[in-house]
């Protein structure tokens, strides 16, 4: 049985990861990168990643590595006052649509607060806040995002991946598993974490 204790600890490692590492660029390449993809073999402490580009990237797992569990959630889970974080996309109507929304639990409110680039997609944005409304329409869901004394709108269409966090253990990350993985690297180019986030029950990481 997973003790609370292990699950916050997941949980933490993993919002740390979304919120606080830098988009990864050329200009930026080492300080940061994130890694998406399927594990094809964990050996000692590489872990080796079938990247969404096809490449087979090898990373190093730091002593004393974590795994972070995602789960599936529901849009009816959402609720003004919960913290959120949506990674999305400028529309045609002048607004932002939901590539995905992560649920924090609330003790992690204000975990990687504000609004900034992501690279799920070109152009995408990452906006961490507390959501202060939510209306239906016939788009979906729009939900306003508060940070910092801004705001922001997003539609949250149908089908949108919606998820928050589950427990994991570091035996989840096998062969065959969907994992997100922030990852450093080093002048020599190789790169290491202390941290992946693996889907849970057939979810793939969204983010």
């Amino acid at each position: 049985m997973h003790s609370s204790k292990t699950f916050k600890f997941a949980a933490l490692a993993l919002a740390t990861a979304l919120s606080t590492l830098p988009l990864s660029s050329t200009a930026q390449a080492a300080e940061g990168v994130r890694v998406r993809g399927t594990v094809v073999s964990v050996t000692g402490d590489t872990l080796l990643v079938k990247s969404r580009d096809g490449a087979d990237v090898p990373i190093k797992l730091n002593l004393g590595w974590k795994a972070g569990g995602i789960a599936k959630a529901n849009l009816a889970d959402i609720k003004p006052g919960d913290f959120v974080g949506i990674a999305s996309l400028p529309n045609a109507k002048g607004g932002d649509g939901a590539l995905e929304v992560l649920v924090f639990p609330p003790a992690m409110r204000g975990t990687g607060e504000g609004s900034y680039g992501w690279d799920l997609k070109p152009n995408s944005s990452m906006t961490n806040g507390s959501v202060s409304e939510a209306v239906q329409s016939v788009d979906g869901t729009t939900v306003n995002v508060v940070f910092h004394g801004q705001s922001k709108k997003i539609v949250i269409a149908p089908g949108t991946p919606i998820v928050t966090f589950a427990p994991a253990v570091n035996a989840d990350v096998k062969p065959g598993a969907a994992v997100f993985v922030p990852a450093d690297r080093a002048d020599d180019g190789k790169l290491s974490t202390a941290r992946v986030v693996v889907g849970k029950d057939g979810v793939v990481p969204p983010m």
